[in-house]
């Protein structure tokens, strides 16, 4: 990376304050924010709400010749100073992998539920029309090649800038033409994605969520931050029934012609699709699709999605669209609909004696509301019995709705453990529980998690539902800073049903 193209770009983004480096007579081979894997003539980035100049001297030890930062500290290699270093990362990681994105049809999909569901089914629609040639970056997984090892397991979901520029140059070296991925808020707060224009921007649904002291001060900052992802697509695809529509479709044209702005939504007759739910059972769901927007007439058919819930059937209209405008054809997008599974959402285990047992990621009040409101409505004479907890360290408007859904649809619910960071998580199963209406909903605290899914499934009857909510096949929980290993949801589940099987 030559030091005279970051230092043109920066100033470009108006980022550079100063530098004391020699810029034409520098090349880095390495640019790192982690001093641990500085190299010789390496580029090390200070960045971090705790960092330490500790770091920068380990840094300068292993081999950095220069460092990018907001402070001078004072050292002896030469500073690039910058007014903000996430945005100058972005940007020097973007030159640094030679602009992959350039060799990448990138859709993005932002919402406070739905985005995993939606990454999926997208990814599978293009995965037959493209064989091969589709990366996918989500909250579960990344997937960066066809090969086995270009698979793995997700820590954020959107990753630092650094690490989405490395994965995306991965993808591109790997042959992928493709890039599914899911849209954090916190990507834009913490700019992740400073820089990144996407070709196709989707804006599921929005409702409060991840507000707290280690996240969004408030819902008008969450708001504002995942409308950023509309500001920097070329083309803008909008659920039409999404709480605040006027102010996102206003935001989308800011910066998109409303020729390329897109929107759907059941029985809306102004939307470029209308849905018209035909059937939505727990097993999977089928629906038509009418076409307001003539660019869009090879859209008007009949789809079937392998995965459950009337809700998956507005992301599957988001995943249509979103496919259509990448190249896909009508056979893709049904064949890829009728043929996902998404590890961890909506799995179920049919029980001889003890109910069926449900598994998903709901992990917000809008999620849990969807999957329990489809539960009640498919079955409104069953018990529903929830196994949930909520995380630790985030989102601590989250347990509040977690008490509204289970006050509108559940008869019992076994609060516990799910991620609680550096937090007691009997303390945040009280707070839960603070918000229950006990008069509806049966509520027993059990720390162990294993444990409360052991009691919800042995005391179930045969006609109840048991939801366990949060885990999916998250095979740790995050305790204290370390993630420590957990079976998963589906094993514990399964473990328990075996044994109650050799007990009959």
């Amino acid at each position: 990376m030559k030091a005279n193209q970051l230092i043109a770009l920066l100033q470009e983004h108006d980022l550079l304050r100063n530098t004391t480096l020699q810029v034409d007579d520098t090349d880095f081979v390495g640019l790192t924010y982690d001093s641990r894997q500085v190299q010789a003539n390496t580029l090390f980035v200070c960045k971090g709400f705790n960092f330490s100049v500790d770091y920068l001297h380990s840094a300068i030890e292993n081999g950095a010749t220069a460092y990018l930062a907001e402070e001078d500290y004072g050292v002896s290699v030469p500073v690039i100073l910058v007014k903000n270093v996430r945005k100058a990362l972005s940007l020097a990681a973007q030159l640094y992998f030679d602009f992959p994105q350039n060799d990448l049809f990138v859709i993005g999909y932002t919402g406070t539920k739905g985005k995993t569901t939606s990454t999926y089914l997208t990814t599978n629609i293009l995965s037959h029309a493209f064989p091969q040639q589709v990366a996918m970056f989500s909250t579960i997984n990344h997937i960066v090649g066809p090969k086995p090892q270009d698979q793995y397991r997700a820590h954020l979901t959107t990753a630092e800038s650094f690490d989405l520029f490395k994965e995306m140059r991965q993808a591109v070296d790997n042959g992928q033409k493709v890039l599914v991925m899911e849209v954090a808020s916190q990507a834009y707060l913490l700019d992740r994605v400073y820089g990144l224009t996407f070709d196709v921007g989707i804006f599921l649904n929005i409702s409060p969520d991840h507000i707290g002291v280690n996240e969004h001060p408030n819902f008008a900052n969450y708001l504002f931050c995942k409308m950023q992802l509309l500001l920097n697509s070329r083309n803008c695809i909008i659920n039409a029934e999404t709480d605040h529509f006027d102010e996102i479709y206003a935001a989308a044209k800011v910066s998109t012609d409303p020729e390329h702005i897109f929107t759907y939504g059941f029985n809306q007759a102004q939307a470029s699709l209308s849905i018209t739910s035909r059937q939505a059972t727990l097993t999977d769901s089928h629906f038509d699709l009418t076409v307001h927007d003539e660019r869009l007439a090879a859209l008007a058919t009949t789809y079937d999605v392998s995965v459950p819930g009337d809700f998956n059937q507005s992301n599957s209209a988001a995943a249509i669209l979103a496919s259509h405008l990448a190249g896909a054809q009508v056979a893709d997008m049904q064949y890829g609909l009728a043929h996902t599974r998404i590890p961890g959402r909506m799995e179920s285990i049919t029980t001889k004696h003890h109910g069926t047992v449900y598994i998903d990621y709901a992990h917000d009040w809008g999620s849990m509301n969807a999957l329990l409101s489809f539960l009640h409505t498919q079955f409104p004479d069953h018990r529903v019995i929830a196994v949930l907890g909520s995380t630790g360290d985030k989102g601590e408007d989250r347990r509040e709705g977690f008490a509204k859904a289970l006050n509108d649809y559940a008869d019992a619910a076994y609060l516990t453990t799910d991620d609680p960071g550096h937090e007691d998580p009997m303390a945040i199963a009280r707070e839960i529980d603070s918000h229950i209406d006990h008069t509806k909903v049966k509520t027993t605290i059990i720390a162990q998690r294993e444990t409360a899914i052991a009691q919800a499934i042995t005391t179930a009857t045969n006609t109840d539902l048991v939801v366990l909510a949060g885990k999916g096949e998250d095979a740790y929980q995050k305790i204290n800073g370390v993630d420590t290993p957990y079976a998963s949801d589906p094993v514990v589940a399964q473990d328990v049903i075996d044994s109650l099987a050799d007990e009959s």
